[in-house]
């Protein structure tokens, strides 16, 4: 069984294993609106992965771009024009906070930090 607190429309508010104060009504764990909200908080928490994965497969095509420029593999001619641009930006903006670099050496033990 769970404890509910619903809206003022009628709808899910808050799901609990647990009683507590708010609770205004109990429902059994194979009701369609527990399975609902336990889908969707499943959903949601697979959403916020994906999202952080983009982000850290981001910073590895750059750096495999890079590399591949760096090899002479790759001109960063042969993509097309928004994914050079967009190539670009990042580098300039990276090289903007380059300054930070120093601030964190992990393997200087004299570093700032």
């Amino acid at each position: 069984m769970f404890y509910v607190q619903r809206d003022a429309e009628g709808q899910l508010l808050r799901v609990e294993a647990a009683p507590y104060a708010e609770s205004t009504e109990m429902l059994p764990a194979d009701n369609a609106e527990i399975q609902e909200w336990f889908a969707d908080d499943a959903v949601e928490n697979s959403l916020k992965q994906l999202k952080q994965s983009d982000l850290d497969m981001i910073r590895v095509l750059e750096d495999l771009i890079e590399v591949l420029t760096a090899k002479g593999v790759l001109s960063i001619t042969d993509l097309p024009p928004g994914a050079q641009a967009k190539l670009l930006n990042r580098s300039h903006a990276r090289e903007a906070l380059g300054g930070l670099n120093n601030l964190i050496d992990e393997n200087d033990e004299g570093g700032l930090i």
